[in-house]
């Protein structure tokens, strides 16, 4: 994700990094250019071709109530994968209290074992939300064999939620944590499931093809048939008029693209990678642990142990 000073006008008008100017400068130099064919035309060849603003002006209005409704239900998918994920955090640090707090008496090494399943947990379902099989980089948090198993299932997060309730339960029947304190440990790792399965719902249910199909048709015809509704008005300068309106609708379907799927490497996803850091230095600290096991997929870093 983008951090910068929401105050400082200019300095975000005139970066780059974050944009979707690179993502859409060929579109706009298209129709720019099929705009100066059609200009040339016109004033250079002498043909008398139509240029009314009629048409345009209604279908205009039509098309921006599309692109309005595009960016809205975009980010309404963005809000919700943040308030998922936030949840997810909330969950974790509250795991982790639970168990600083009511497994005074288990041995440290099942304390720790916990901890590294918490973090694991998240590190697991932010990898799922990527569609990433690969776990190298829980070498740090998970043993060889606990890789394994991972690797093969079709769903590691659950393999971690079941681990941590088998942790649980064998703190229980060793006599360490009552029936009631065990019971206060289950809402939190099934809450963890239901915001994963919250998250997949985003990742898996995209705009219905037919309109992401039809609004892009749309704004494609309204953009390339634009210099005959300027060049009654505009002139010679009619396609300087057509790349400004290219820049501007082609920009707001561009920003619907980008975060309408908020857990990827765009630059405008969720900082899901820093998320995780915060979730494993929470749990570390709250656990007391002598050092702190963070997976970190971003830079090509496979995992990093501190």
């Amino acid at each position: 994700m983008v951090e910068y000073e929401t105050g400082n006008w200019f300095k975000i008008l005139f970066r780059i990094n974050g944009s979707v100017l690179p993502k859409i400068t060929f579109r706009v130099l298209v129709v720019t250019l099929l705009s100066c064919g059609v200009t040339y035309l016109n004033f250079g060849l002498g043909y008398e071709l139509p240029n009314s603003m009629r048409l345009h002006t209604v279908v205009g209005v039509a098309l921006g109530l599309l692109l309005v409704f595009r960016t809205n239900a975009s980010y309404e998918r963005f809000w919700e994968g943040r308030i998922l994920v936030g949840e997810m955090v909330t969950q974790s640090r509250d795991l982790a209290r639970k168990t600083a707090g009511y497994l005074v008496d288990s041995p440290f090494e099942t304390r720790e074992r916990i901890g590294r399943y918490i973090i694991a947990m998240f590190a697991t379902i932010r990898r799922s939300l990527r569609r990433e099989r690969d776990a190298e980089e829980l070498t740090v948090l998970l043993s060889a064999d606990e890789l394994v198993i991972l690797e093969s299932s079709s769903a590691p997060p659950l393999i971690l939620a079941r681990w941590l309730t088998d942790l649980f339960h064998a703190e229980n029947m060793a006599g360490r944590l009552s029936e009631t304190k065990l019971r206060i440990f289950e809402p939190n790792i099934t809450e963890m499931i239901r915001l994963w399965g919250g998250a997949e719902r985003i990742l898996k249910t995209p705009i219905p093809f037919a309109y992401a199909h039809h609004i892009k048709g749309f704004l494609f015809l309204f953009c390339v048939t634009s210099p005959f509704a300027l060049l009654g008005t505009m002139g010679v300068y009619a396609p300087v008029g057509v790349a400004v309106i290219a820049y501007g609708l082609f920009g707001i379907d561009e920003i619907g693209i980008e975060i309408e799927e908020p857990f990827g490497y765009h630059t405008n996803d969720l900082p899901m990678d820093g998320i995780g850091e915060t979730i494993a230095r929470n749990v570390c600290d709250v656990l007391d642990l002598d050092s702190c096991f963070i997976p970190k997929s971003q830079d090509g870093k496979k995992g990093i142990y501190r």
